[in-house]
């Protein structure tokens, strides 16, 4: 039907000639889309003209103006008309009678209508007391009349937006989120309203009101395809059910589908999940931007204030006070960790970085930005998108921590990972991520779709890195045990196969990768064996003791299971749920028990360590050695463990304080500690004297490492009592205010009675941190305990720590004694 055609069928001006010809384009099949909404709009254009000369007459000083939805031609098939009869007030009375001539044809058809009539100083008057009507008035539209009219309204709502920006726009935000809260996130809604819900079309028309307003703008990559996208599917919707509706309701899906020509409602939910992730991602970035600009005017009257004070500024800094008037801080961009600072509230790439040399930059952004509670800056993510080489398989071990520490970042993970998915990041990361992208679950238990429900289980399972020996299996495991939904068959056994790959890839190495296997093809077994199994038959435990194999994979999936069923939905957990699967954890781990293998025996020396530990007992101090690690060829390493940073080795006469001293020393020169191990060495025969080894991965937070001499000459100063650690460390974290970022779940100390003969074990899981493990062992020697071994090891965020102490004769502490150690050493840890 070409538009000629359109106009022919229409030129009768009464409602039978209009009503053909709409019907006839919108049954045409050849035609959908932008261009059939484009052309409903021009004969409702052309009809409403022509009613309004033919009534108008010789009325002057009036004129027919489109607002909202049809002023921006968006005109679906149920759609209302919204319309304003404008005027400039000369006579009343003429202009209500033509109000009725023309109203009353549009609703004779049975079109919906929103109708106004009013002066341009009415008008602008009732936008400024109705956000709604001003937002309606920014798309006006001349349809017919007096042009003069409707332009001079238009420049004038126009100019009152921008100037009322500062006012308007914060109104805006707070009507957009209420409007979320009361219908939900588009993109997860099994049941979505296309124009309500967050993400949806309501949201993309408020982004172009804040473009409107000059005050910040919406990103615009996919924005307009993706309001297309939902006006499309309103489209369908209203011609599959003959109504003005934008709920999709579950019925309508198939047929909306078939009219859009997709596979199935699957495909169509999966479209419209896509197209509300891009206006909710742009919303956020969007409004992020207008909140930065809004603080910056409101500084700015009162920077001009204090200029007056700016000699004492002046003197101040000659001082050494880099405050400004006022007494704030500069801006300034705060390191957050190699290549990544923090500007502004966002974080954003160093002007030193190299995202095209430095593959692991998105994951060490990403960890940084969710462990400080930040945004990710849309330049940043942008930048790394387009520059950023591919990681090698496997990663290496700084790309699996920082994989690691964005999972087990809590609820700022969530964001971050949306920013990194919306430039295309985590795709490339994790390709078999596609398939789950935006999968709907048909299920009324789940409240998310695939994706988010992994990422969300993620963000559970961080709050239980406290119960278990390795949360990095725990967190990877939450992020991939669902990843086989986007495959035929049973979503487990998909699952089992993929995790392997990704773990491997990834750069697990054998043992974890199984493990890893273990846990996606297992995370249904202990909520479907607690709840639909006889407990008291022992063939039941049995069996899930076989198919668990460890007490360190059934600790994880325990973890795993629960934190699967919090991020499913309130029905998917309760505490009569939690009370079968705790009791069936219970039973398997006693038969486990029974298999447990005997502890190993310590590893003998090496000749460097050996080395060491003679040149320590020969001077009396400390001797120490770091080193770069080489390793064997990617190729014949892969899948092999591959510990972080360079090892660090130490000797040291035996003697009080050395493991808070060593850790001390340390964290007073900003080094990470990754993993750690401190043991009593056996001198050769001859050798008089005792000597702790420790042998220990460290990296820089930011830089270089430090010179070994320097390193020792602090230790020696650490050790006689003359380097204050504690007033070094408690002054450094005075400087820097502490982040508003997540919220880490509480320490943990137990004691494990029998894990060992000759010592009492006493594990620490705690959220890492500069000092952490200088603050154990000064607990653990305020409490008079020697440390017999010590093996931390820092899995992400994360800080999984034993120590084997005895008292001062050496032998294990009395249970009553350990648990009163273990309650000092987490009073400390959370004071």
């Amino acid at each position: 039907m070409t538009r000629t055609d359109v106009r022919e069928e229409a030129e009768d001006p009464g409602p039978g000639g209009y009503a053909a010809a709409r019907l006839r384009l919108l049954t045409e099949g050849a035609r959908s889309g932008p261009s059939r909404r484009a052309a409903l709009a021009d004969l409702t254009d052309e009809w409403l003209a022509g009613l309004f000369t033919g009534a108008a007459g010789g009325l002057a000083g009036v004129s027919l103006v489109a607002v909202g939805g049809y002023g921006r031609g968006e005109l679906s098939p149920r759609s209302d008309l919204d319309l304003l009869l404008l005027h400039d007030g000369s006579d009343a009375k003429a202009v209500a009678e033509l109000a009725d001539r023309l109203w009353y044809p549009v609703w004779d058809l049975g079109l919906a209508l929103d109708h106004s009539v009013r002066t341009p100083a009415e008008a602008r008057g009732t936008a400024g007391e109705d956000l709604k009507v001003q937002l309606g008035l920014l798309d006006a539209r001349h349809l017919a009349g007096d042009l003069g009219l409707t332009t001079g309204l238009r420049t004038a709502v126009l100019a009152d937006w921008r100037n009322q920006a500062p006012r308007r726009l914060p109104e805006l935000q707070q009507l957009c989120a209420e409007r979320a809260e009361r219908q939900g996130e588009l993109q997860y809604l099994l049941e979505p309203d296309l124009k309500e819900a967050r993400g949806g079309l309501r949201d993309a028309t408020a982004l172009r009101a804040v473009a409107a307003s000059w005050l910040a703008d919406a990103p615009r990559e996919g924005l307009a395809d993706a309001r297309r996208r939902l006006l499309d599917v309103r489209d369908a919707l209203h011609l599959a059910t003959g109504r003005a509706t934008d709920r999709l309701a579950l019925q309508d899906q198939d047929q909306v589908a078939a009219g859009l020509g997709l596979l199935d409602a699957d495909t169509l939910l999966r479209q419209v999940y896509e197209a509300a992730r891009v206006i909710s991602y742009a919303g956020d970035v969007t409004w992020r931007e207008v909140g930065r600009v809004l603080r910056s005017r409101a500084v700015r009257p009162r920077l001009r204030a204090l200029a007056g004070e700016r000699g004492d500024f002046l003197r101040r800094a000659v001082a050494g006070d880099r405050r400004t008037p006022g007494g704030k801080q500069p801006a300034e961009r705060s390191p957050l960790a190699e290549g990544v600072v923090e500007q502004d509230g966002e974080v954003v790439l160093a002007r030193a970085a190299r995202p095209e040399r430095d593959p692991v930059l998105p994951l060490r952004a990403a960890a940084a930005a969710a462990q400080a509670g930040l945004p990710l800056s849309l330049h940043a993510v942008r930048r790394m998108a387009a520059a950023v080489r591919p990681l090698p398989t496997p990663w290496p071990a700084e790309a699996r921590e920082q994989l690691v520490t964005l999972l087990g970042s809590g609820r700022p993970t969530v964001e971050v990972w949306e920013a990194l998915e919306a430039e295309g990041l985590i795709t490339r990361l994790l390709p078999d991520w596609e398939r789950v992208r935006c999968r709907p679950q048909r299920n009324a238990v789940h409240l998310w779709t695939v994706d988010r429900h992994l990422v969300e289980t993620a963000v559970r399972a961080s709050a239980f890195t406290r119960r278990v020996g390795r949360p990095d299996l725990l967190l990877v495991a939450a992020l991939l045990h669902d990843i086989g939904k986007g495959w035929p068959g049973d979503h487990s056994v998909a699952g089992e196969i993929i995790a392997k790959d990704v773990a491997a890839r990834i750069g697990f190495d054998r043992a974890d990768v199984a493990v890893l296997a273990t846990l996606v093809r297992h995370h249904l077994l202990l909520v479907e064996t607690a709840t639909r199994r006889d407990l008291d038959d022992p063939a039941t435990v049995r069996s899930v003791a076989e198919a668990v194999g460890t007490q360190g994979t059934l600790e994880l999936l325990h973890a795993l299971t629960e934190a699967d069923a919090l991020a499913t939905g309130p029905a998917a957990w309760s505490s009569w749920r939690g009370s079968l699967v705790a009791d069936l954890v219970r039973r398997v781990s006693a038969v486990l028990a029974g298999d447990a293998p005997e502890e190993p025996e310590p590893a003998a020396p090496t000749a460097e360590q050996e080395r060491l530990a003679l040149e320590a007992v020969a001077t009396g101090g400390p001797v120490l050695a770091l080193r770069a690690q080489t390793g064997p060829p990617a190729e014949e390493s892969a899948g092999d463990f591959e510990p972080l940073g360079v090892e660090l080795l130490i000797a040291v006469p035996d003697q009080p304080g050395v493991l808070p001293a060593v850790a001390g020393v340390l964290a007073v020169h900003r080094l990470t500690v990754r993993a750690a191990e401190l043991r009593a060495m056996d001198l050769p025969a001859g050798v008089e004297g005792s000597v702790l080894l420790l042998d220990w991965r460290v990296a820089a937070e930011y830089g270089s490492l430090p010179q070994a001499a320097r390193l020792r000459a602090d230790l020696v100063r650490a050790l006689d009592g003359s380097l204050d650690v504690a007033g070094r460390l408690a002054e450094r974290d005075a400087a820097y205010p502490r982040r508003r970022g997540v919220v880490a779940p509480p320490p943990r100390v137990t004691v494990h009675p029998a894990a060992s003969r000759l010592a009492t074990v006493i594990e620490v899981r705690a959220q890492d941190a500069p000092g952490l493990l200088f603050r154990i062992g000064r607990a653990l020697e305020d409490a008079r305990v020697r440390v017999r071994s010590a093996h931390v090891s820092t899995l992400g965020a994360n800080a999984v720590d034993a120590f084997y102490v005895t008292d001062p004769t050496g032998t294990p502490l009395p249970g009553e004694e350990a648990d009163a150690v273990a309650r000092r050493l987490e009073g400390a840890l959370r004071g």
